[in-house]
C-alpha cells in the first residue's frame, strides 16, 4: 500500500483531490495506535498524518489550545500539565492494550474516536471538549467549523459530527479544544469482595451523593474491588473522602487509598491495563449500570472490568470460549439486545473483524440517516471506506 504523508494543511487537501480524481480510496490514519480497531482497511493508499504536528496555540489563561491533528497526545498532556491543566474527558491510550507503545496516539485519533476515562460520568467525553476544526472533506474540499470558545456554534456543529466518526467523514488537519484546572491532589475509597450486582449499587449511591465523584470502577485487583475517586484540593477531598467512607459503611469495610496508588489504579483502569499485552478477543460494552450485571452473566466467564460506574463493561473472552470463530459476537450481540445498550469488537484478528459486525448494526432508519451523512461528505466513498459498516 503506497503511503502519503503531507507536511501540512494543503498536502492533505491535495492528497484528497489526488486519489478523488485518480479514483482510489484512503486509509486515514494519525499516528496508527488504533488502526487494528474496526474493520480491515480496503484502501489503496495510506494518508499519514503523523507529519502534521505541533501546537499552534495555548492560551492557559483562556482554557484553549489548538494543534495540528496528528500532534502526540502525550505532547499536549504534558504542555497543558505544566500549566496546572489538563484534558478533562481523560482519554484512554489503546496502544499497549493493541500491542502498540504507551503515549503514541495523536490528538486527531483521540477526536476521531471520541475517547474518554473514568472522568466521562462528570466531564463527558472528548465530543464534549471540542471546540473548532479545519479538515477536508471527500470532497477534497477544506472547510472550517466552531472556533476558540464554548458557545460559538452556529447552523451544524460539525465537530460532533466528526467526533466518534472514525475518519469515515473528513481529514481533519487542525483542531481546538478546552482545556481545565487539573486537581490538586487525589484520593480513592475501596471496597473489597462485593458482587457485580452489590458494586453497581454502591457506586449508583456513591454517584447520587454530593461527595462529587470522578470515577467509579468495578475490577479485579487481588480480589474484587470496587474503587471511588475523589479530586480536587486537599482539604476538600480529606472532606468528602470522610462523608463516602461514611456512605459506603453499609457495603463493607472501607480502604483508603493515598494520591500515588490512586493515580496509578486510575491509569489503569483508563487504559484497561489488565487486559494489555495478550490477544484475547475483547469488547467494549455500553449499558445501562443498573443493567450491567445481568449482561455480564450472560457473556459465560469472561474476564470483566466495569467503568464508568458500571455503565461501562470490558469483556475479555477466556482461552477456548470463542468455539464460533467470532470473537464472541454472537454471545455479546444476545447478551446486548437483552439487556439494551451497545458494543463495539476491540480486539480480533483481522480475518474475524473483516467477517462479524465490528460496531453495531444500525436500524433502517439510522442506516439510511448515516449513508447520507457520509454522501453529503464523501460522496464517492473515498474515506476509510468499510471502516466502520461494510459499504459504508
Amino acid at each position: 500500500m503506497d503511503i502519503l504523508k503531507p507536511r501540512d494543511a494543503k498536502d492533505v487537501e491535495d492528497a484528497v483531490q489526488g486519489a478523488l480524481g485518480g479514483g482510489h480510496t484512503l486509509d486515514i490514519v494519525g499516528r496508527g495506535t488504533k488502526r487494528a480497531i474496526g474493520r480491515p482497511s480496503q484502501s489503496e493508499l495510506t494518508l499519514d498524518l503523523s507529519g502534521l504536528t505541533g501546537v499552534t496555540l495555548y492560551e492557559p489563561d483562556e482554557l484553549v489550545l489548538s494543534a495540528r491533528a496528528g500532534t502526540p497526545i502525550a505532547e499536549i498532556e504534558a504542555l497543558v500539565a505544566a500549566s496546572g491543566q489538563e484534558l478533562a474527558f481523560e482519554p484512554m491510550d489503546y496502544g499497549p492494550l493493541l500491542g502498540g507503545p504507551p503515549d503514541a496516539g495523536s490528538i486527531g485519533g483521540v477526536l476521531a474516536a471520541n475517547l474518554a476515562g473514568p472522568r466521562r460520568i462528570k466531564s463527558g467525553a472528548a465530543r464534549d471538549h471540542f471546540l473548532g476544526v479545519t479538515a477536508v472533506s471527500g470532497r477534497g474540499e477544506t472547510f472550517k467549523s466552531g472556533g476558540r470558545v464554548v458557545k460559538n456554534v452556529t447552523g451544524y456543529d460539525l465537530c460532533k459530527l466528526l467526533a466518534g466518526s472514525w475518519g469515515t467523514l473528513a481529514v481533519m488537519t487542525d483542531v481546538t479544544l478546552k482545556t481545565l484546572p487539573r486537581a490538586e491532589t487525589e484520593g480513592s475509597v475501596l471496597l473489597r469482595g462485593l458482587d457485580a450486582a452489590a458494586a453497581v449499587r454502591a457506586m449508583a449511591a456513591a454517584m447520587g451523593s454530593s461527595c462529587d465523584v470522578s470515577g467509579a470502577a468495578h475490577m479485579r485487583r487481588d480480589g474484587w474491588v470496587t474503587a471511588l475517586r475523589l479530586e480536587g484540593v486537599a482539604p476538600s477531598v480529606l472532606h468528602r473522602q470522610a462523608a463516602l467512607d461514611a456512605l459506603m459503611r453499609p457495603f463493607g469495610k472501607t480502604e483508603i487509598l493515598g494520591v500515588q496508588d490512586s493515580r496509578a489504579l486510575w491509569r489503569a483502569v483508563r487504559d484497561v491495563t489488565p487486559f494489555a499485552g495478550d490477544a484475547r478477543p475483547l469488547w467494549r460494552i455500553s449499558t445501562a449500570p443498573t443493567a450491567g450485571p445481568g449482561l455480564a452473566a450472560a457473556l459465560c466467564d469472561a474476564e470483566l472490568i466495569y467503568d464508568w460506574a458500571g455503565g461501562l463493561i470490558w469483556a475479555a473472552l477466556p482461552p477456548g470460549q470463542d468455539t464460533r470463530g467470532d470473537a464472541g459476537a454472537a454471545m455479546a450481540r444476545a447478551a446486548v439486545a437483552a439487556a439494551g445498550g451497545h458494543a463495539t469488537l476491540i480486539r480480533a484478528p483481522a480475518p474475524v473483524r473483516a467477517a462479524v459486525a465490528v460496531f453495531d448494526a444500525q436500524d433502517a432508519g439510522v442506516a439510511a440517516l448515516t449513508r447520507r451523512v457520509k454522501e453529503g461528505f464523501d460522496p464517492k466513498g473515498i474515506l476509510n471506506p468499510g471502516r466502520m459498516w461494510a459499504g459504508v
